[in-house]
């Protein structure tokens, strides 16, 4: 810088003007001159390391050299690219007075940039000593006179290859002439500035490869967060909603969304990040039915193939295809397919509502690798749907199947019980009905018997000693009076033999395996009879007080083995209760409150519309009854809610390994419910006993006596 401004080339050339080194003849007013022209290059070389904010920079410079050059303006003139509508603009300045500030102001001829800027591409200057006699093109000459401008000073700011812009120096009060010592400073401010600028755009592209790089790994990370959350979880839904939300940050644009097809190839949205400001879409429009993409079955997205759309009115789209995306509030939008296997599943669609976008290439790559990603959990939510049917399909079939295995073994107990209470009703049935049949001719003979001693007696008043002696020996007379009653005991034990093997027939029903009219209360005694033995006291064990109240029933439309297993099943559990009650309780308070079951039955009445308006009084009655209903209750201890609730589940039971196989009240409530079309409830509360409703409907029938 000294070679280019030394003190003894400004001695040999003082200016002739004041404003550049203020007039002295004097040698100290010299060296203070270049002083302050050195102090003025330092601050704007200080400027320039401290900082690349131009504003800053150029406001300062600007300042400095009017003071220093004692002119009526200093400016920064900045050219604009092609593509603007003007030529340039004032981006700093500092002038003398407020009257003359231009900042801001434009000028708008291109015709004299296109002139002017080849000149000063090759380095060259305009010095205009006094521009009213300058052949200046006539609208920049105007220019310079609204900016009252009498005598003009423009060097160039190259930033690299290109013309940035001008650094102008102005007078305003009358001509000047510019010194070469006033030019050649002025060109080595430029030529900082100059630096400057290109510093600045290097900073520039460096900050433009940092950011670059940070949207990189911005989209790594939003695509590796969507790969973990697809790992972690299947759910699709909150997978879309999160996942759209942040590819809408990500991109900085109005709208994201997912978009699902139909069979019919229509579809609508299902996930959706949206902007404030904009309607949202999803819930909020009927089915959309693009016509291209329905005869097409997806068109281009079949295909795997992604679109960008900068601008939707200048891309040749159909009026119609307009008017849908008016509807969405789009501008501009990239869609990309959601692949679900091979299958075209929906689409991933980023929209631009504020106006037209241009899409850079990474912005498409980012959503379709996103779009990539949610076809792979879509993929994999079907694939895990589907195995979930299956594995629940497979966990029906094996429970069905572990219920029929185990009615299968039930019914094959009650059978085998059945067949074995058959066959000893029937072994037993043969005797008894021989002795039964024989007991008619012995009450008869051993009446002639002793009508025939009766006969000896009256003729022969005087037996023989021995006979006589023999007749006290057999006390005679007392033979006579207790044999008929012998007889007639025998006869009601018969009979009464004979009435337990048909109950052990009742309960057997081996005969009737098809649904038959029967009467209930036969059935509820015949199983009362198997389990008579648990009723009685015996050791430890007190007895259980039965209670029937039996109502006047007509004969039952049912399956009667089976419904002997209901009473069966439902009985055992009363008496187990009962006596696990009772083991827990003293014999004072056994006889305080005994163990009872009360078994009742009754009709239930419900109005049926099918009867005949002429119908007879009685036949109306009897129409308006729908059912059976039997209750068995017991004063146990009663069963819990959360039991109570799950009593009637498969292999539930709450009784000790190997007392129980939690199958009867399933299979009851099966017999009841699903064979006859019925009705079987637990009503219960803990220390208040347990009571069944079994509902049976049946179709009116002739009324027969079944009260006990």
């Amino acid at each position: 810088m000294e070679s280019l401004l030394s003190v003894t080339e400004i001695e040999t050339d003082i200016s002739k003007r004041g404003g550049f080194l203020m007039k002295s003849e004097h040698r100290g007013a010299l060296v203070q001159g270049t002083t302050e022209l050195y102090n003025t290059l330092s601050r704007t070389i200080a400027r320039i390391r401290e900082s690349l904010d131009l504003e800053r920079l150029f406001q300062g410079t600007v300042t400095d050299l009017r003071q220093l050059l004692d002119v009526d303006r200093v400016a920064v003139f900045r050219l604009w690219p092609e593509d603007r509508g003007s030529w340039g603009q004032i981006i700093a300045e500092d002038v003398r007075s407020p009257a003359l500030a231009a900042l801001g102001t434009e000028l708008g001829d291109r015709s004299f940039a296109d002139e002017c800027n080849t000149y000063y591409q090759l380095g060259g200057l305009h010095v205009i000593p006094d521009i009213s006699q300058s052949p200046l093109p006539p609208r920049y000459h105007d220019f310079l006179r609204r900016l009252q401008v009498k005598s003009h000073l423009c060097i160039p700011l190259h930033q690299q290859d290109t013309l940035w812009g001008l650094l102008w120096v102005q007078q305003c009060r009358g001509s000047c002439s510019w010194e070469p010592r006033e030019i050649e400073f002025l060109r080595l401010m430029a030529s900082h500035l100059c630096l400057a600028l290109e510093r600045s755009e290097e900073q520039g592209k460096f900050q433009a490869q940092t950011s670059q790089l940070g949207m990189a790994a911005r989209r790594e990370r939003a695509l590796s967060t969507t790969i973990q959350k697809i790992r972690r979880s299947l759910d699709i839904h909150t997978l879309f909603q999160t996942t759209t939300q942040e590819v809408r940050q990500l991109l900085e644009c109005d709208r994201v969304g997912v978009y699902r097809f139909k069979p019919d190839w229509s579809g609508n949205f299902v996930a959706e990040s949206v902007s404030p400001g904009w309607n949202p879409l999803m819930g909020n429009l009927p089915d959309i039915a693009d016509t291209h993409l329905q005869e097409t079955q997806g068109g281009r997205y079949r295909e795997n193939q992604a679109l960008a759309v900068h601008d939707i009115y200048n891309v040749g789209h159909a009026q119609c295809h307009i008017e849908l995306l008016e509807t969405f509030q789009a501008k501009a939008y990239i869609i990309v397919p959601i692949l679900a296997g091979e299958t075209l599943w929906g689409l991933l669609a980023a929209y631009q509502n504020s106006g037209p976008r241009h899409w850079y290439e990474y912005e498409v790559e980012l959503l379709t690798q996103i779009g990539a990603q949610f076809g792979v959990a879509v993929h994999q939510a079907e694939l895990f749907e589907q195995l979930k049917h299956q594995k629940e399909e497979l966990s029906l079939t094996l429970q069905n199947l572990q219920q029929a295995q185990s009615q299968l073994v039930q019914s094959e107990k009650m059978a085998s019980l059945g067949q074995l209470v058959a066959g000893v009703a029937h072994e037993i049935n043969n005797p008894v009905n021989f002795i039964y049949g024989n007991l008619t001719h012995i009450t008869d003979y051993a009446r002639d018997l002793l009508e025939l001693v009766e006969q000896y007696e009256e003729y022969y008043p005087n037996p023989h000693e021995a006979i006589q002696e023999f007749s006290e020996e057999i006390e005679a007379e007392f033979l006579k009076e207790d044999l008929p009653k012998i007889l007639s005991s025998m006869k009601v034990g018969v009979e009464r033999i004979r009435g337990i093997v048909l109950s052990l027939r009742n309960f057997s029903r081996l005969d009737q395996s098809e649904k038959k009219r029967v009467n209930i209360h036969e059935g509820i005694d015949s199983t009362l009879l198997i389990l008579q033995h648990r009723l009685k006291s015996k050791g430890d064990r007190a007895s259980i007080h039965l209670i029937k109240a039996y109502a006047e029933l007509p004969l039952v439309d049912c399956y009667a083995a089976q419904m002997n297993q209901v009473f069966m099943n439902i009985l055992s559990n009363a008496i187990d209760a009962l006596e696990m009650r009772d083991r827990h309780r003293t014999p004072e308070q056994i006889r305080a409150n005994p163990s009872w079951i009360k078994i009742s039955s009754e009709w239930v009445e419900k109005e049926d519309s099918s009867t005949s308006p002429g119908e007879s009084p009685e036949n109306l009655d009897l129409a308006k009854r729908s059912g059976v209903v039997i209750r068995i209750c017991d004063n146990g201890p009663g069963i819990p809610d959360e039991v109570r609730s799950r009593i009637f589940d498969p292999f539930f039971t709450t009784k000790p390994i190997g007392s129980g196989t939690g199958l009867g009240l399933s299979i009851s409530y099966q017999i009841v419910v699903e064979k006859h079309g019925g009705s079987l409830t637990c009503f219960s509360q803990p220390g208040q006993g347990t009571e069944f409703r079994i509902e049976i409907p049946i179709q009116p029938v002739q009324m027969t006596s079944q009260a006990a």
